[in-house]
């Protein structure tokens, strides 16, 4: 639509927007004006750009997004910004973090395939040897496995790993682990098992409690809407017990509301 309109009329129909919409109906109208790779594109730029970090935008899209999505990314970003995600994600991250987060930029995890059962006990005991079992971690293991085995792969040694230690992996990343490199890790395993489930999580995390995380639950609802948001929305009533819809009618309001709740209809 930007391109046709940039076509017909020489004017740059997100500039438009900007000059005649305000706030967060801004945002969302803005948003939904570009592709799902510019979207992810532009939103990891404006996470790192000026002072400060978004790290939600950086875990939720690195963590989450498939080889060819992020292929895909990296290439509009480089074209669009003059610079690559991974030297920007270098520049904007630090310690463990940002090795997982260059790791996961190489858009190298290994596609699915049949499981490997002794490859994933053998993995499950690397983590353990890496983590509960010795004083201190060693993220690094933590790092290698996460960021290069298919998901079907994960979950495998996830469930060897609880049969080994007697506890969940998220359990051990709450005890081993703080910070960005924890969340970033939980994501991992949270889509490995269920990406839906993550997804609502995240939805429901942005609206709950005292104000609502605006600039999130738009990323979050934009940049699902053309690919998954029927599941995530039948996961988060499953969850929730209320559907998105009625969540942001009591979260939001005017034509803000009315366009976050068009998307999740």
């Amino acid at each position: 639509m930007a391109i046709k309109y940039k076509t017909m009329f020489g004017k740059d129909l997100i500039d438009e927007f900007k000059g005649e919409l305000t706030g967060h109906f801004e945002d969302g109208v803005v948003a939904l004006m570009m592709t799902p790779t510019d979207f992810d594109a532009y939103s990891l730029h404006k996470a790192m750009k000026g002072l400060g970090t978004d790290e939600f935008i950086l875990i939720e899209i690195m963590c989450s997004r498939s080889n060819d999505d992020l292929k895909a990314i990296k290439e509009v970003y480089e074209k669009k910004y003059k610079n690559t995600l991974e030297e920007d994600l270098k520049g904007d991250s630090s310690g463990h973090f940002r090795r997982l987060l260059v790791s996961l930029c190489q858009a190298a995890r290994e596609e699915p395939c049949a499981i490997d059962a002794g490859r994933a006990t053998k993995d499950a005991e690397a983590l353990y040897q890496a983590g509960a079992k010795k004083l201190g971690t060693d993220e690094s293991t933590f790092n290698m496995i996460m960021s290069s085995r298919s998901y079907p792969q994960l979950v495998a040694t996830f469930d060897e790993y609880k049969k080994l230690s007697g506890h969940d992996i998220i359990d051990a990343i709450d005890k081993e682990m703080s910070g960005d490199i924890e969340s970033a890790m939980k994501a991992v395993v949270k889509v490995a098992r269920n990406r839906t489930a993550y997804f609502a999580e995240r939805i429901m995390k942005a609206m709950k409690g005292l104000g609502t995380d605006d600039i999130h639950l738009i990323h979050l609802i934009v940049s699902r809407v053309e690919i998954d948001m029927q599941d995530i929305k039948e996961e988060f009533f499953k969850s929730y017990g209320k559907s998105i819809t009625d969540w942001l009618q009591g979260d939001l309001s005017g034509d803000y509301r009315r366009l976050l709740q068009s998307l999740v209809a």
